[in-house]
């Protein structure tokens, strides 16, 4: 129906599984964040946020209002997206290793209003409004609210089309791109999920759900979220990956299926095998960059499917594939292939066809006449990247895949100018941008380099004024670095070079780049700086 919402969804779950816990938060989680430990039911869940949604009301948030929250993996972020929801505002999920000029652009461009906040935080957060001249304002989630510092908000009901949230991705070209994301896109991400069968069928009501992947991101938000309202199922959320206590977590959450980055399985594996691997309720994984060699012999270990899926935070649901059907071809970078509702195209660099098996760039929409259904509205205030990115009727995907000749989608690489470390999605242009503004930095480039645990690490070439470039410049540098960016952004590899390969009108060749990084790492030329990567506090 149009007028449906994230929140009206969770109301009607509500309605039917009152007394079905909808989120459970394990011990761990519970110590780690200084909150309570147990099972929040549906009906508690929904009194919460009707007195979260009364205070917002109160206090002038509605359509037109956006919202940032900084709040990790707690009850408190779900139970304010709700209740803003409710009303028509927006979330602007912050990730929380995001630093001081991270945080300038973020607030700025969005335009948020107020951002829930941790404690830790809320100095920095405030400064960083001030540094801009923002009025937002900065709260701690449980405070009263003051009055909306702005002006009053639009108080017709929400539907479908409204937007839900407004999530950052990593820009390719400049800076981190807003993408609008309205009710209809969540909303599908569930219907996505309930209905996809094969491997991947959710029993409503008696599901248990494991993530340790942040709400501030697609994948824990739209997916995992909506896919349990969807069911009247109950969600884990941890605050992040612990590989030591990986599975005291599963058993303890009961989980029936989990979310996984493909670092997990890799970490998973190093442990000595046990008699208790199978020890668990769990029937499926969903995620993606399973390491081919150890795809077989995890599921073989641990008794469950690993399901590969391709989106994007601009696909959303609308645009996902997913390998839960047979024949999976496991240990291929296979993510199966496309439902009757998704088209795809394979072209090559001259923008044709590619042949079969031959890589090329994936383009998706959806079939029928809404190709946008269940992705992005827009990249916000930016019309020129989202006309670019839909050209010729199709989502110009950025990476890089071959169809072999059943049919089947295989992963190859990415064509955007994006690192990929640990599941986080890393912009080139906007690393080097920060590293030009140390004293010590005269020209930067950065690009990916292989590495065993992580996938990719970022290594940065520098040219500098120094007359002595060593290590402990570069340490300095990337210590510097820690305090304006996420740390998992910051270079844990520095070399420093005369020169950079560029072309005639100055731009940074990134072939050639990427070439001259292999060529320094194989001459040991770089210093590793990845001791220094500690998530900040």
């Amino acid at each position: 129906m149009s007028s449906e919402t994230v929140f009206s969804r969770f109301v009607s779950a509500a309605g039917k599984y009152p007394g079905n816990p909808f989120l459970n938060v394990l011990p761990e989680t519970a110590e780690i964040y200084g909150i309570d430990a147990g099972e929040i039911t549906y009906a508690v869940m929904l009194e919460r946020v009707r007195a979260r949604q009364k205070a917002l009301r109160a206090a002038g948030f509605g359509k037109g209002s956006r919202i940032g929250l900084l709040l990790q993996n707690r009850p408190d972020f779900i139970e304010i997206w709700f209740a803003a929801n409710g009303l028509g505002a927006s979330v602007v999920p912050i990730n929380p290793d995001l630093r001081r000029s991270e945080l300038e652009y973020l607030i700025g461009h969005s335009e948020m209003n107020a951002a829930f906040v941790l404690q830790d935080r809320r100095a920095e957060v405030a400064a960083a409004a001030q540094a801009i001249g923002s009025g937002m304002v900065t709260l701690l989630p449980q405070e009263p609210l003051p009055q909306f510092p702005g002006a009053a908000p639009d108080l017709t009901a929400p539907d479908r089309s409204t937007e839900a949230a407004l999530l950052y991705t990593s820009g390719t070209t400049g800076d981190p791109k807003g993408c609008v994301l309205a009710n209809e896109y969540f909303l599908h991400s569930g219907d996505w999920y309930r209905d996809v069968g094969g491997l991947i069928s959710l029993s409503p009501g008696l599901e248990r759900m494991l993530t340790p992947l942040p709400v501030f991101h697609m994948n824990a938000m739209a997916v995992s979220v909506l896919a349990m309202i969807t069911v009247g199922g109950c969600l884990t959320i941890l605050d992040r990956f612990h590989p030591t206590t990986w599975w005291d977590s599963v058993r303890r959450s009961g989980a029936t299926c989990l979310h996984y980055l493909g670092v997990m399985p890799s970490m998973l594996m190093k442990a000595p095998a046990s008699d208790q691997d199978r020890n668990h309720s769990v029937r499926f994984g969903f995620g993606a960059g399973t390491p081919r060699e150890l795809h077989a012999p995890f599921e073989e270990r641990f008794g469950f499917p690993l399901i590969e899926a391709w989106a994007m935070t601009e696909t959303g649901s609308g645009g996902v594939i997913c390998a839960s059907h047979a024949p999976r071809k496991i240990g291929t970078n296979c993510f199966g292939r496309p439902t009757g509702d998704v088209e795809v195209r394979i072209i090559d660099d001259a923008g044709g066809e590619a042949a079969p098996n031959a890589p090329g760039e994936l383009l998706v929409r959806r079939a029928g006449d809404n190709p946008g259904y269940g992705f992005f509205k827009e990249y916000l205030k930016n019309p020129g990247a989202t006309q670019e990115a839909w050209q010729g009727g199709w989502f110009h995907t950025g990476d890089i895949v071959s169809r072999d000749d059943d049919g089947d989608l295989h992963f190859v690489d990415r064509k955007k100018n994006v690192i990929r470390r640990s599941g986080e999605n890393i912009a080139a242009v906007e690393v080097e941008a920060v590293l030009m503004k140390h004293p010590l930095v005269k020209q930067a480039a950065v690009a990916a380099t292989p590495d065993d645990l992580r996938g990719d690490e970022v290594a940065a070439l520098i040219v500098t004024p120094a007359t002595e470039a060593g290590r402990g410049v570069a340490e300095e540098i990337v210590r510097w670095s820690l305090g304006q960016l996420a740390y998992y952004k910051v270079p844990g590899w520095v070399a420093f070079v005369t020169e950079l390969p560029r072309t005639p009108t100055e731009k940074i060749l990134r072939a050639a780049l990427k070439a001259l990084v292999a060529e320094k790492m194989d001459g040991g030329a770089f210093f590793d700086t990845r001791a220094l990567k500690r998530r900040q506090t």
